[in-house]
């Protein structure tokens, strides 16, 4: 584990930082989650073929510290994985990102080009309205949602996965997390992603299918692959089908998946 201090967020960031050799990988979890226990099975799989892996928990989740007057947008969360980057001085990183952590993945592709070489969004947050867990979080008053909404939502989930992954964030990140999801930001991580220079991939799980955002995601030409028996947690219904894929996409064509092709 290691773990970088912010200044102006008076907090530390924290990331697992695997050796190997080539471009770093970054991975980049959603809302509630962590990087490592959504990716460390990722990084390490076969299908990648080892290499650098930087498993980033975005502030107020995992182990990361919970500032209490960050706000927990997106751009904030980009901002301040870019500076675990400019930290380590690593340039030209394929990005993954999951769910809100796609959303977060765009705008620090957006913001630091400079930084990114590939970007791959796994079901990300392309618009304002949230989704299935964020837009009923969203909806509750952060206060009550502190102090009652996270423990109900904890015990009640169907999912002891992700329940293990939700204890450790912290309930105030959460609610900020979703209200930022549901709002949206302007330009829009979809508007973001259709004009980044930057070669760029989607992943959708097969019983996602279908689903509006990887559909505006071709129309925009941005190459779209299916994980086979997989939901929305992709990486976790089904590890050895997503590795495959991001590997797969990893070392496709670039120009297949830059601004302006329209795949046929």
């Amino acid at each position: 584990m290691r773990e970088l201090f912010l200044a102006e967020e008076r907090a530390y960031i924290r990331w697992i930082d695997l050796p190997g050799e080539g471009p770093a990988r970054v991975f980049v979890h959603g809302l509630g989650c962590t990087s490592a226990s959504d990716f460390a099975s990722i990084a390490a799989h076969r299908a990648l073929g080892g290499g650098r892996a930087l498993l980033v928990d975005l502030l107020g989740h995992g182990f990361s510290d919970r500032p209490a007057d960050f706000d927990y947008r997106m751009e904030s969360q980009a901002a301040a994985v870019a500076a675990v980057l400019d930290h380590l001085g690593v340039t030209g990183v394929d990005l993954v990102g999951h769910s809100m952590g796609g959303a977060v993945a765009i705008h620090l592709a957006a913001a630091r080009p400079d930084l990114v070489a590939r970007l791959v969004v796994a079901e990300p947050n392309l618009y304002a309205g949230g989704g299935a867990f964020s837009s009923p979080v969203a909806a509750q008053d952060e206060d009550a949602f502190v102090a009652e909404g996270f423990a109900r939502m904890v015990a009640e989930t169907d999912r002891p996965d992700y329940a293990a992954r939700l204890r450790l964030a912290d309930p105030r990140a959460v609610h900020r997390g979703a209200v930022a999801l549901v709002e949206g930001s302007v330009p829009a991580p979809g508007d973001l992603l259709a004009g980044l220079g930057m070669p760029r991939a989607f992943l959708v799980g097969e019983r996602s299918l279908p689903d509006a955002d990887a559909e505006k995601a071709a129309a925009l030409g941005v190459p779209v692959s299916e994980v086979p028996g997989a939901g929305h947690n992709l990486m976790l219904d089904n590890p050895d089908g997503f590795a495959t894929a991001l590997a797969r996409v990893l070392a496709a064509d670039p120009a297949a998946s830059l601004p302006g092709h329209r795949s046929a």
